[in-house]
């Protein structure tokens, strides 16, 4: 069975910067790619973003481009999330989701999913 951990989540100001990181119990270069997604309370789950695991194009939505920063770790084999500039709108849970055919940020197109981090930007 897969299994997904996430970690790095925590308490920053506005303005600040974490570090995310997927750790896999599967080799990670055997997924087609790796997305992180978030849900706030009430919110539905969205896509952040998504690196093809192969060549490491990636995919970034509208509201942290330029902001955060997917990659793969290949000394550690893990797929790290750097997020730059935090503001008030990106405090949720953080997930890791893998997937074997597409990349995305489409929830629904990842196979495997990690159970979260809790991210909150608060002054």
């Amino acid at each position: 069975q897969v299994q997904l951990v996430e970690s790095g989540g925590g308490l920053v100001q506005p303005g600040g910067s974490l570090r995310l990181s997927c750790e896999s119990s599967r080799f990670i270069f055997d997924y087609y790619a790796i997305g992180w997604f978030r849900q706030a309370p009430g919110k539905e789950r969205e896509g952040v973003s998504s690196i093809k695991i192969s060549d490491e194009s990636t995919w970034y939505s509208g509201s942290v481009k330029g902001r955060f920063t997917i990659s793969v770790n290949s000394t550690k084999e893990t797929v790290d999330l750097q997020m730059n500039s935090l503001k008030s709108e990106d405090p949720a849970v953080y997930y890791c989701a893998a997937g074997d055919t597409i990349s995305s940020l489409t929830p629904g197109t990842f196979q495997y999913w990690g159970q979260g981090t809790q991210v909150t930007v608060s002054s």
